[in-house]
């Protein structure tokens, strides 16, 4: 920011009135009741306190406030909850911390160790605490239910942008380019036909522009791309230090119907059917890309199950099969009807897969 050669003068404003200029000057300043710390010395002499000062007060070693809250900020990504529950407020009104020893040292070696938020993140993924197991023992769901002991790693699904971002890489489709413009994934059409002032129209990428990182998804703040708006992603519209979590239906309808997960599917299934001699082995080979383990036999004789009913559908109305194999730009390359009804019916398997609560949270 540009630097005012005479600060604005502000004043106490009697009834509201600020036309009286009656009422006493402020200058910055730190509340009385907070200690000065390395600004006692630019107090003393009467220096006028800028910007740069506030950096320097907020920053300062013996303000314990900074490294407290970045430090549980941190904690909260790895492990699912802060070591105090209230990331937006370490204050009275907050959450104590659960282990505030715990906080207390981690945030004394953030200081101490220059903010270096690597050297941070190093220690917490290296730690026992976050490498155990998420699994609860029976003591656990009876005494600890909210995990506030960290006996056991968290599970939480994951945010909006990650959600899309795993599926679009375990289908193969994920481009991974870091930096450039916005990305304009698929979006149902009309969906901006109230937005006004000035009136616009969505166009949606082509090739590698619809399977960019989420993190890229071009951002309207009054009209927020469904697919993020359903997995809790916030508006922008003011700041948001935590996430809500929430686990709605309309985010299964996302999971199976939105353009993005369909085409995910359909790639999947290509990309596993290949070299595959039957389709319970391409099932099997989805499952394993998707959720890192084989299905159980209940799990698989359901998939399989639903794949046969899917043929049974598809045999009836090929032009079914033909419809879904169409959604998207990735091209299906087949040369009967029965092939494409085998490459559908797979899809409508992936679809399921994604849908699992195990595919898109972290465990």
């Amino acid at each position: 920011m540009v630097n005012r050669v005479e600060p604005r003068v502000t004043r106490i404003l009697r009834r509201g009135n600020w036309q009286d200029e009656s009422g006493a000057v402020m200058v910055p300043a730190v509340p009385e009741f907070l200690p000065l710390g390395g600004l006692a010395g630019r107090v003393a002499d009467g220096s006028r306190l800028t910007r740069v000062d506030l950096a320097d007060w907020i920053m300062d070693a013996e303000n314990p406030l900074t490294s407290r809250a970045m430090v549980n900020r941190l904690w909260r990504i790895f492990f699912g909850y802060g070591l105090s529950r209230n990331s937006d407020d370490l204050g009275g009104q907050g959450v104590p911390p659960t282990h505030p020893k715990l906080l207390d040292f981690l945030a004394a070696e953030f200081r101490d160790g220059g903010w270096n938020i690597k050297a941070m993140v190093r220690e917490m993924v290296l730690s026992r605490a976050y490498r155990q197991s998420s699994a609860a023992t029976e003591w656990m769901k009876i005494n600890d239910v909210r995990n506030q002991l960290f006996a056991r790693q968290t599970r939480f699904r994951l945010d909006a942008e990650f959600v899309r971002d795993v599926v679009l890489s375990t289908s193969g489709l994920l481009v991974s380019d870091v930096g450039g413009g916005n990305a304009r994934p698929y979006q149902p059409a009309g969906y901006w036909q109230h937005l006004n002032f000035p009136r616009r129209e969505y166009q949606a990428d082509t090739g590698d522009g619809l399977y960019r990182r989420g993190l890229y998804t071009y951002w309207c703040r009054t009209f927020l791309h469904p697919s993020l708006l359903a997995f809790d992603a916030p508006s922008r519209e003011e700041c948001t230090a935590e996430r809500s979590r929430s686990n709605t239906p309309q985010q299964s309808l996302v999971l199976l119907n939105d353009p993005t997960y369909v085409e995910a599917a359909k790639a999947l299934a290509i990309r596993m059917d290949q070299g595959s001699p039957s389709a319970e082995e391409s099932i099997g080979k989805m499952f394993q890309r998707v959720l890192s383990r084989a299905p159980d036999a209940m799990e698989n004789s359901l998939l399989v199950e639903l794949y046969q009913s899917e043929i049974s559908r598809f045999g009836e109305a090929p032009m079914e099969a033909r419809k879904l194999l169409g959604v998207g730009e990735f091209p299906v390359v087949t040369g009967s009807e029965a092939e494409e009804i085998r490459v559908a019916s797979l899809t409508s398997v992936a679809r399921a897969i994604y849908n699992l609560y195990e595919a898109t949270a972290r465990f």
